[in-house]
C-alpha cells in the first residue's frame, strides 16, 4: 500500500479487523467441536471393542465356520469409504486425505462411497465412480447412520458389487497432529487385526448357526468402524480448522500492527506538511 492515503489505510484496517473477528470466532467454535468429537470417539470405543471380541469369538467357534465376510476372492472392484469434510477453511486437511486416498486406490478399479461433500466433489471431477448415498454430512452422522451405512456397504460386498472394502480417514493423533490412514474392513481377517491374533475356539452353541449370528453382527461391526473413523476425522477436521483460524488471526494481528504503523507515519507526514505550509505562508507574508 505504498503511497496510500490515511483514508485508504483506515479502511483497510477496518476490513482486516472484521476478518480477524470472524477467524477468532471460527477458532473458538472449532475448539468447542474438537472437545465434543473427542468425547464421541471415547464413548464409541467400548461398543466397538465388544463387537470385535464377539465376532472374533464367533469366528473361532469351530473349524467348520464359514462366512462370506471372511472368504477372500479375486478382486475385480474395490470399494473405498473416503471421509473428508463438508467445508473448507481447514488448512490442508481435505487435500491431504483426498490425495492420500488417490494413492491408496492406485491401479484398482474403485467405487467411492463418500462421507462429506468434499469427497464427492473431488472424485466426481476426476471421473471416478462415486456411489451417491442419502446419508447426512460428516458432522450430522450419528451411530445409527453409521450402522445403516455399514449395512449398505455390507450388502454391496455380499452381492459382489465390490470384492473388498477399505476406509480412508484421518486419524486424530493430537490437537497439533492429524494423519491420513487407510484400513481394510472386508474381507475380515482376525489373524492380523490389531496384532491380537485369532482367539482359541470356544464350546458355545449359536442359534440358528454361528455363521448366521456372525453375518448378522458384521454389518454392525463395520458400522462401528465407520463411526469411529468418522469421529476421528471430524475431530481432525476441527483441529485443523482451529489451527488454520489461529494462524489467520495471528496474521491479521500482524497486518493490523503494520497498517497502524503506516497510518501513524502517514499522519505524521501530513502534520509535518501542514506545519511546513504554515511556516512557508508566514514567511511569504513577512
Amino acid at each position: 500500500m505504498a503511497g496510500a492515503s490515511m483514508k485508504d489505510i483506515k479502511r483497510r484496517m477496518k476490513s482486516v479487523e472484521s476478518t480477524m473477528q470472524i477467524t477468532k470466532a471460527m477458532e473458538l467454535v472449532a475448539s468447542s467441536k474438537v472437545r465434543r468429537a473427542k468425547e464421541r470417539v471415547e464413548a464409541s470405543r467400548p461398543f466397538f471393542d465388544t463387537l470385535f471380541e464377539t465376532i472374533r469369538g464367533v469366528a473361532a467357534s469351530g473349524s467348520e465356520f464359514q462366512s462370506i465376510y471372511t472368504q477372500a476372492r479375486p478382486v475385480h472392484r474395490s470399494g473405498f469409504v473416503v471421509i473428508a469434510g463438508d467445508r473448507g477453511l481447514a488448512g490442508g486437511y481435505n487435500t491431504n486425505v483426498l490425495n492420500f486416498a488417490l494413492e491408496m486406490i492406485g491401479d484398482k478399479e474403485p467405487v467411492i462411497i463418500p462421507v462429506g461433500r468434499k469427497t464427492a466433489d473431488f472424485f466426481a471431477k476426476r471421473g471416478i465412480q462415486v456411489l451417491q448415498t442419502p446419508y447426512p454430512s460428516i458432522e450430522e452422522m450419528d451411530m445409527d447412520g453409521a450402522i445403516d451405512l455399514g449395512r449398505m456397504v455390507g450388502n454391496l460386498y455380499c452381492k459382489g458389487d465390490i470384492d473388498e472394502l477399505y476406509i480412508v480417514y484421518t486419524e486424530f493423533v493430537s490437537m497439533l497432529s492429524q494423519q491420513p490412514a487407510c484400513r481394510k474392513m472386508l474381507p475380515l481377517s482376525f489373524e492380523e487385526t490389531d496384532g491380537r491374533g485369532k482367539p482359541p475356539a470356544r464350546d458355545t452353541l449359536f442359534e440358528p448357526s454361528a455363521a448366521a449370528v456372525f453375518d448378522e453382527i458384521v454389518p454392525q461391526y463395520v458400522g462401528g468402524l465407520l463411526f469411529g473413523a468418522i469421529s476421528e476425522s471430524f475431530a481432525s477436521e476441527q483441529s485443523a480448522r482451529r489451527m488454520a483460524m489461529e494462524a489467520a488471526t495471528d496474521n491479521a494481528e500482524e497486518m493490523i500492527a503494520d497498517l497502524s504503523l503506516r497510518y501513524n507515519r502517514a499522519r505524521q507526514g501530513s502534520i509535518t506538511q501542514e506545519i511546513t505550509e504554515i511556516v512557508g505562508g508566514a514567511e511569504a507574508l513577512n
